[in-house]
């Protein structure tokens, strides 16, 4: 498991289609997509993984929640 301050790693997994190419982020299930080259396929895992791993701002004074900051760099 990494430590607290370890940069986060993702796996895509990309696939040959007859029209495109389909990309996965093999750790976050349904963040996949499908479409012409492998650089458009990287683009939308990228932007699919910044909306999933995105949590709503804690709302104030609730102490069962925290909000931790992760970037995702390109």
């Amino acid at each position: 498991m990494p430590a607290m301050g370890d940069t986060p790693h993702f796996t895509i997994r990309y696939s040959p289609l007859e029209d495109g190419v389909m990309a996965q982020v093999e750790e976050v299930p349904g963040a996949l997509s499908q479409v012409l080259t492998r650089e458009e396929a990287r683009e939308n895992e990228l932007d699919a993984l910044r909306i999933m791993l995105t949590e709503d701002p804690p709302r104030a004074g609730d102490p069962d929640r925290e909000s931790l900051p992760l970037q995702i760099v390109s």
